[in-house]
């Protein structure tokens, strides 16, 4: 079978929407175990791109891979300063080879050094190389997550009934998009309209009052695999809602084919503890970073 191919005078060859290319991908990323929880992040994103196509990525992989196993896609995230394509990417590389991505200073049609990047949530093993020789060219602001897996949700919890007559659960619709959209801390990095994406393709449930409707908490699967935007309104916290919304996501993706997990930021030791309790783990760190040239 044939596939798509721009080749250049560069590190990358691009396969675009090959999907035969992108299962062997997945399966050299871990789909047999090998290489999760390192590459959880990236493979999950994979997934959902060929089981669900939530976004139009672009996958590259060295033109030497599997020999330099590099792996990148564009754009990183779904809404950046500018709007280009090549402004924001993640990447991925296994941990025995991380020498490797000393490629990517010298890739300068994929990823412009010259300009301000933006890189979403990548291991922070792999930041760190990153950092070892952008600190030359500039300066990086970062952000960290803790990554929390559910190999397999607990036998020991099932799923609860309610927490109140007065509530009920449903999938959320593109007419809740607003309220999430404008609660989610990162919305100047994610574009409303891959929200409504996700509550149209993936598991997005939201518990409402029952009397007024109102959208009391809510939670969804990203277009990366994770479990995200948990939020619930002021006035109906302290109820359970969140708890259950967890429980049940978990669930629900696990039976999907996917791994949940979570990304939750250090010091939240509230949302730790609540994934802990459903099972949960850390299985590493991960780092957003704004790349900033010196002459910029």
């Amino acid at each position: 079978m044939s596939y798509v191919t721009f080749s250049f005078n560069i590190i990358f060859s691009v396969h675009l929407l090959q999907y035969n290319l992108l299962y062997t991908l997945g399966k050299h990323l871990g789909q047999t175990g090998s290489d999760i929880p390192d590459s959880l992040k990236f493979h999950q994103t994979l997934r959902t791109f060929l089981n669900d196509k939530v976004y139009d990525f672009h996958f590259y992989i060295s033109k030497s891979w599997p020999e330099d196993p590099i792996c990148l896609h564009f754009p990183g995230m779904t809404k950046s300063p500018n709007g280009l394509l090549y402004e924001s990417f993640s990447v991925y590389c296994p941990h025995d080879c991380l020498d490797r991505l000393d490629l990517l200073q010298t890739e300068d049609v994929l990823i412009d050094w010259t300009k301000p990047l933006f890189i979403n949530f990548i291991h922070s093993a792999i930041m760190d190389r990153i950092e070892s020789f952008y600190q030359d060219i500039g300066t990086l602001e970062k952000v960290y997550g803790d990554v929390y897996m559910c190999s397999e949700p607990s036998n020991d919890l099932s799923i609860e009934q309610l927490p109140s007559e007065e509530i009920v659960m449903k999938q959320l619709t593109k007419d809740n998009v607003e309220t999430i959209h404008n609660l989610y801390p990162a919305n100047d990095m994610e574009d409303i309209d891959i929200f409504k994406i996700l509550v149209n393709v993936l598991p997005a449930y939201g518990i409402f009052d029952s009397t007024t409707g109102q959208l009391a908490a809510w939670m969804m699967q990203s277009y990366y695999g994770a479990m995200f935007s948990m939020q619930t309104l002021p006035e109906f916290r302290r109820k359970g809602y969140g708890f259950y919304l967890a429980q049940y996501l978990t669930r629900v993706v696990h039976a999907r084919g996917y791994i949940p997990f979570v990304v939750i930021r250090p010091e939240n030791d509230a949302s730790q503890s609540l994934y802990m309790k459903l099972g949960f783990r850390k299985v590493y760190q991960t780092t957003r970073a704004i790349l900033t040239p010196k002459d910029a």
